[in-house]
């Protein structure tokens, strides 16, 4: 069922404002959680929000609400929209906002439009989905759905020292609402795709139907500190040349491997980092992602296996902390097919897709059928100010987005 079309010129105008907020002198944009900036995003959203004559909701985690109930809906459990608008450092302008803002334009759509849904409709902004400031990301989202207890994530200590809970006070963004106090009837989130997949096949619309499993740990390994000169190879218990072994390892197996596994070490520090000697402490992070569970599993073990050898070979201490694990999800079935269907009534072409990246979705997936669309991301660039999709894609998306919420909301979700 096609009705009429977003306002682009409205959602593109939208997205370039939010892009301009939280940029610093030398130009970057970022809007870190609870941050000054990021409450300058919020609270033009809520602008927007109430501009569109929707009802605002914010919950303890910060979690923003806009929510469409016309009188005549008697059924509470919402149809929800959105994705988040905290970046990172140095951020593009899409990655999350294109989600949130495509929501809100998609509900202002259907009521300029006259639809009388059967349920509430709500876009909702999560908060910490980056996860820069404050771990884990995607915490808005995973407090909502009950995966974390939303005291102890708002005990959360960040990066800067601050407490997230004291953070989302001073911003005024401490709501009262309990996390979880709208259950989605269910819930899909539009992005930028952040990979080169349909920009290289030349496709405009993704159904995303699995997420890939995310495992994050951090890694100390313990050596001694001596002179660089005047100690020989032999005699080192270098732990700067223990963690290289470490991030060599994982690159030669996930190119061995014929899985989609991908692994990267994304942040290092070595002790006590002097140029003339030898490392006694090495700390570094290791990020591991596969759609399958199982093969997840065995490359945690294989890191594991491999640490020991490291610690035996190298005569280092070797300690590893967990920082996240996420499985993988399988998205619905049911609202992956309207995707695929919307996309052909528009003449769209459309292919099914894994997303290599987290996202809001995941954890929403585990209280209500949730699915994602994807639009093309030129260069498969994400995270960076060269971030870019096409208006064209981006509106394409959009309508995409419109047309399977418009079934939704007067048919439910199919059998």
């Amino acid at each position: 069922m096609t009705g009429q079309s977003i306002d682009a010129a409205r959602l593109l105008g939208r997205i370039r404002t939010l892009g301009e907020i939280g940029r610093d002198a030398d130009g970057r944009l970022i809007r870190l959680a609870a941050s000054d900036t990021e409450k300058l995003g919020r609270d033009r959203f809520v602008a927007w929000i109430e501009g569109a004559g929707l009802e605002v909701a914010v919950d303890r985690i910060g979690n923003i609400f806009g929510i469409w109930k016309p009188d005549s809906v008697t059924d509470n459990a919402p149809l929800m929209l959105g994705s988040h608008i905290d970046t990172v450092i140095g951020a593009g302008i899409y990655d999350g906002c294109y989600g949130t803002l495509s929501g809100l334009e998609v509900i202002e759509t259907l009521k300029a439009e006259g639809l009388t849904p059967s349920r509430p409709i709500a876009v909702a902004a999560f908060t910490n989905e980056e996860g820069v400031r404050y771990a884990p990301d995607m915490m808005g989202s995973l407090v909502y759905a009950g995966g974390l207890d939303v005291d102890t994530a708002l005990a959360t200590i960040g990066t800067d020292g601050t407490m997230l809970g004291d953070e989302l006070e001073r911003i005024g963004y401490a709501g009262e609402h309990q996390p979880g106090f709208l259950r989605p009837h269910a819930y899909i989130e539009l992005h930028i795709e952040q990979g080169p997949i349909l920009e290289r096949e030349g496709i405009p619309v993704g159904a995303v139907e699995h997420l890939q499993g995310i495992s994050w740990q951090r890694v100390v390994i313990m050596g001694d500190a001596n002179h660089a000169g005047t100690t020989p190879i032999s005699m080192r218990r270098d732990a700067g040349h223990a963690a290289a072994r470490v991030v060599t390892f994982l690159r030669d197996r996930a190119n061995a491997s014929n899985t989609p596994t991908v692994a990267t070490v994304g942040c290092m520090r070595f002790e006590p980092d002097v140029i003339n000697v030898i490392p006694s402490r090495a700390t570094f992070t290791v990020d591991l992602r596969d759609p399958d569970e199982d093969r997840l599993k065995e490359e945690e073990a294989a890191l594991a296996t491999f640490l020991d050898r490291v610690s035996a070979e190298e005569q280092v201490g070797v300690s590893m902390e967990r920082l996240a694990r996420f499985e993988p999800v399988k998205f619905d079935q049911r609202i992956v097919r309207l995707v695929e269907k919307a996309a052909r009534d528009r003449g769209l072409a459309c292919r099914r897709m894994t997303s290599g990246a987290g996202h809001d979705a995941q954890m929403i997936a585990r209280i209500a059928p949730s699915a994602m669309i994807f639009v093309p991301s030129i260069g498969g660039i994400s995270h960076s100010p060269k971030e870019y999709t096409a208006d064209d894609d981006l509106v394409a998306g959009t309508n995409i987005l419109l047309d399977v919420v418009r079934r939704l909301a007067t048919e439910g979700l199919p059998a």
